[in-house]
């Protein structure tokens, strides 16, 4: 069945623009959520492998891969995908294979958290730096660099890093134009979730994950993942009650109406990016690749910039 299909009802296209008012170089300090110009169309590309940048006095590093056939005057998507706790950028761009996709793949890493371990901001065991100050300064770097599409910029991430970016959707909406957490750990470290915007959500959970329970962990403060959903269905205007299908064997797709919110219930999955092939997760196959759904999910829900 075709990733098409399997989102079905859900995906809301959203007009493209590029009518921005403000340039990157004249973004003020601190946390843009806000869409910004991109001045690095016609720029020579920086070589793919890992970049640098300093953020809040802080050194942090990332992967960077271009689409094959790059051309510097063409704007392009961008994906940040972010690794899980105690993973590392590279274990990310593999286990997720954006950089398979036409878009500018970057793969963030996270500094070493208190149980020194890798992570990212939103968890009991983070470092104490601003993650979302890194990836608004990290979007404003490439965007200098680049031929990014300010309209189509994303964000996923599995795990600890699937939290993030659950973060990220309540700090960066009106930046960051869609969100796909993948088995989630969503942390009540990560604050209030107060979004300028309604912002484009697609979840995917298994539920037989021991890591992140399905139903949740009182005992972490982790909510339960239809608990989590029915919170961005009330900040989003939607539905209160889900449709649902089975697009294919052992997943159950809910979506809401009169909003931009999807989720994929992995019937006796574990805590993994969902693959209909063995990955670094997991040796047992799904019945539904995760990517090539958020792909397209991604690519039917731009920003609009007017």
């Amino acid at each position: 069945m075709s990733c098409k299909r399997l989102l079905a009802g859900a995906a809301v296209a959203l007009g493209l623009s590029f009518l921005i008012t403000a340039p990157a170089s004249a973004a003020p300090a601190g946390i843009v959520d806000r869409p910004v110009a991109t001045t690095g169309c016609g720029k020579p590309a920086p070589a793919e492998g890992t970049g640098h940048l300093t953020s809040g006095g802080v050194a942090r590093d990332y992967l960077i891969h271009l689409p094959d056939g790059y051309n510097a005057r063409r704007p392009y998507p961008l994906v940040l995908s972010f690794h899980g706790h105690g993973r590392t950028s590279q274990y990310q761009e593999e286990l997720s294979g954006f950089s398979k996709t036409n878009a500018i793949a970057v793969y963030p890493q996270g500094v070493t958290g208190t149980d020194g371990e890798s992570a990212w901001s939103g968890a009991p065991y983070s470092a104490p730096v601003d993650d979302v100050l890194f990836t608004s300064d990290l979007l404003t770097s490439l965007q200098q660099q680049l031929c990014v599409d300010p309209s189509r910029i994303y964000a996923a991430g599995k795990s600890n890093g699937g939290g993030f970016v659950g973060v990220l959707a309540c700090r960066l909406p009106s930046r960051i134009a869609a969100f796909a957490p993948v088995s989630g750990a969503f942390y009540p470290q990560g604050g209030a979730c107060e979004p300028s915007r309604r912002a484009p959500l697609i979840d995917f959970h298994g539920t037989a994950d021991t890591t992140i329970p399905y139903g949740g962990n009182p005992a972490k403060g982790l909510p339960s993942i239809p608990d989590w959903l029915a919170g961005w269905a009330s900040r989003d205007g939607c539905f209160p009650r889900p449709l649902e299908f089975s697009p294919v064997r052992d997943v159950v797709t809910q979506w809401w109406l009169g909003c931009s919110l999807v989720h994929f219930q992995v019937q006796h999955a574990g805590h993994v990016w969902p693959s209909t092939k063995p990955n670094l997760d997991s040796a047992t196959p799904t019945t539904i690749d995760a990517t090539p759904v958020i792909w397209q999910f991604f690519r039917t829900h731009p920003l609009s910039v007017r």
